[in-house]
């Protein structure tokens, strides 16, 4: 996949911390460790052509999950994910999937239908303008204290450093009130959970099973074209249909296009997990390119 990168890209991956080098016309990008080339810089991101991962075929429309649910899964899967199965059953959520953006956005700020809600400020759920759709959908984990305080997904430092690689790949995060600037692709922000839980624990079952109806919406409303599974609740939504690739370790998970009803979906590191540990941010680009190359848009 080519990686044609303008002045603007990489500035964004320098943004990212990741450096950049490229010899000759090798794409794609891997750990340096540069022996016959002494020019190139200490700890740079060597710029050379990956294997291509094996994408996995697209769900015929008689495969999908049912329309009341999230997504349809194997026994194998984790408990967390099983208990998905039965989301448009199990939750008193069913005009859900009639809403709107703003009717979303509101229903999800005054929701009290499980335990999340008494760890709310604010409700995280991103929408868009009504009619509008995206490019991309970066789904996180769970809310944190930032993010229940700012009202939205993926802030603070770990905000900036996604909309630093969001533009790198030619996107923007939007919103009802935000669209992308000229030129830059839609991407909606979500959670996998619009609530912070109580005191940062990890959400219930029950509580994923609820709350799997507004981002089962989010998906329907935006229509995108890639969605990014960033953190351990969010891909096992995304990746129920691949029970398999669940029972691997995140690291494993990584390198292949699945698909949730059809779309494809790529797994990722967190920004705060990036934030932490630097060297995973070649990766994460590779992870990036990768999604851009299934959306149909090479980075």
């Amino acid at each position: 996949m080519p990686l044609d990168l303008d002045t603007r890209q990489r500035a964004m991956l320098l943004e990212m911390g990741v450096h950049v080098w490229l010899p000759g016309t090798d794409f794609g990008v891997q750990a340096a460790a540069p022996e016959a080339n002494p020019a190139t810089p200490a700890g740079a991101i060597v710029v050379s052509r990956p294997p291509m991962p094996t994408r996995a075929a697209p769900s015929s429309t008689s495969a999908r999950p049912p329309v009341g649910a999230l997504v349809s899964l194997a026994a194998t899967a984790s408990p967390a994910v099983v208990a998905l199965q039965s989301a448009g059953a199990a939750n008193n959520l069913g005009q859900i999937h009639t809403l709107g953006w703003a009717a979303l956005q509101q229903t999800a700020a005054e929701c009290q239908s499980c335990g999340l809600c008494a760890g709310r400020n604010h409700s995280t759920l991103g929408t868009l303008a009504e009619g509008q759709s995206a490019h991309w959908l970066v789904v996180g984990d769970p809310p944190d204290e930032d993010e229940d305080a700012a009202g939205h997904a993926f802030a603070a430092d770990a905000g900036v450093l996604l909309d630093n690689m969001l533009k790198a790949v030619g996107a923007a995060r939007a919103s009802a009130d935000q669209p992308p600037p000229p030129g830059l692709d839609a991407a909606l922000l979500a959670n996998a959970t619009a609530c912070r839980p109580p005191n940062g624990r990890n959400p219930q079952s029950a509580e994923l099973a609820q709350c799997a109806a507004y981002l089962q919406r989010q998906i329907a409303l935006a229509q995108p074209r890639i969605i990014l599974a960033m953190g351990r609740f969010a891909t096992q939504l995304l990746l129920a249909e691949h029970p398999d690739a669940l029972a691997q370790p995140p690291g494993k998970q990584r390198g292949t296009v699945y698909r949730y009803r059809g779309i494809p979906v790529v797994v990722t590191y967190t920004p705060k997990a990036l934030l932490r540990n630097s060297p995973d941010k070649g990766k994460a680009w590779a992870d990036l390119c990768l999604a851009a190359g299934a959306a149909g848009r090479p980075a």
